[in-house]
């Protein structure tokens, strides 16, 4: 049997994985500008949990109004979105899934043409193209935002999500406050590493008080993050300070597996570093460029727990029987319009898929 379609059984709460594969969280654009979830947007990841993958994690969902980093993303900072968090929920566990939503806030990366607002992020960041500066969170701003990951995972339990992933990675608010060059505060909140790392600390520990003692809580950092100044010893410093929280899960965002860097003098896989430093009690996810079963097998064999997918996933929500005995290679790029639709993507994420070079036929 291929070791990501073995079961693995969570200590918190007893939960049981039926297997090893995780849908990563991705953009899709699916759902409404009040952030209420959309029918297409949960059909697309319902398909997944009935498609067999172990774990499905939604995309990126804002916990305060001003965090949204895209047109139709959902959020998670209100009420009014509980019963559209509920049917999702509901209809991922209907399958056997688990259901994981990723908490997030996109800090300087939330435009004021969604908000309304000023961005905001760990200090005074230039926003690009024109777009003026973020404004640097008061110590008021910073508590109220702690506050909102709570209730937002608090939200995320009562609809019936077995977890939360909390998005430390890819320039998001998490990873501004983590990386040297966007988090230039001289404060509690900055300055060394640790204290880079207390924000995302304290989201953790707000979490835990805002939800039951079996609810699932991890984190997804990246290994390296130029565009926040993060480094590779950054990343495995902020990891060590990690194996202090109480986490159940750590997932490394590698764009792709096969990418190496260099720690303590040893040159290996991103995956690698991070199952070498994190305590080996706790699970290592792992995504980036895989696709078929070898693929999968190489993220076993660095260190992972679970073998996360994003693109692969797209296209196939079936994905997790390609690592089975004899099965065929997973069809690539393109991919026509009617493929798409059957694979439940509806227009709107279609369109934002032609985006991405090669993966849609015209």
């Amino acid at each position: 049997m291929h070791p990501a379609l073995k079961p693995f059984v969570f200590e918190r709460g007893g939960h049981t994985v039926r297997n090893r594969t995780v849908l990563a969280a991705m953009t899709n654009k699916q759902s409404h500008a009040d952030g209420t979830l959309s029918e297409d947007e949960i059909q697309w990841l319902e398909a997944r949990s009935e498609g067999g993958f172990g774990i499905i994690t939604t995309a990126a969902t804002h916990v305060e109004k001003d965090g949204q980093g895209w047109e139709g993303e959902f959020g998670t900072w209100s009420d009014t979105h509980l019963e559209g968090l509920t049917q999702l929920a509901q209809n991922i566990n209907l399958h056997g899934g688990i259901g994981l939503a990723q908490l997030f806030h996109g800090g300087m990366r939330a435009p004021e043409r969604l908000t309304g607002c000023q961005p905001k992020s760990a200090s005074e960041n230039e926003l690009g193209s024109g777009l003026g500066q973020s404004r640097a969170m008061t110590a008021e701003d910073i508590e109220g935002t702690i506050r909102a990951f709570g209730l937002a995972a608090n939200r995320c339990e009562k609809a019936g999500f077995q977890g939360v992933e909390l998005h430390g990675a890819h320039g998001y608010l998490i990873a501004q406050f983590l990386g040297a060059s966007t988090n230039r505060r001289n404060d509690e909140w900055g300055g060394s590493q640790k204290k880079r790392t207390r924000f995302l600390r304290e989201i953790v520990n707000n979490v835990r008080r805002c939800t039951s003692p079996n609810f699932l809580v991890g984190v997804r950092l990246s290994p390296v993050l130029a565009s926040c100044g993060l480094d590779l010893d950054d990343a495995l410093d902020t990891l060590q300070q990690c194996n202090e929280m109480d986490l159940d899960f750590v997932h490394v965002s590698c764009w792709d597996i096969t990418e190496t860097g260099i720690y303590n003098g040893k040159e290996e896989p991103y995956t690698t570093h991070f199952r070498n430093v994190l305590d080996e009690a706790t699970p290592l996810i792992t995504t980036g460029g895989v696709w078929n079963a070898n693929d999968a097998h190489l993220a076993h064999r660095q260190g992972a727990a679970f073998v996360g997918v994003g693109r692969v996933a797209i296209a196939h929500p079936d994905w997790p029987r390609y690592l089975s005995g004899n099965a065929k290679e997973p069809k690539r790029p393109p991919f026509d319009e009617a493929w798409l639709v059957k694979a439940k993507l509806n227009p709107t994420f279609i369109a934002y898929m032609r985006r991405w070079d090669g993966f849609v036929s015209d």
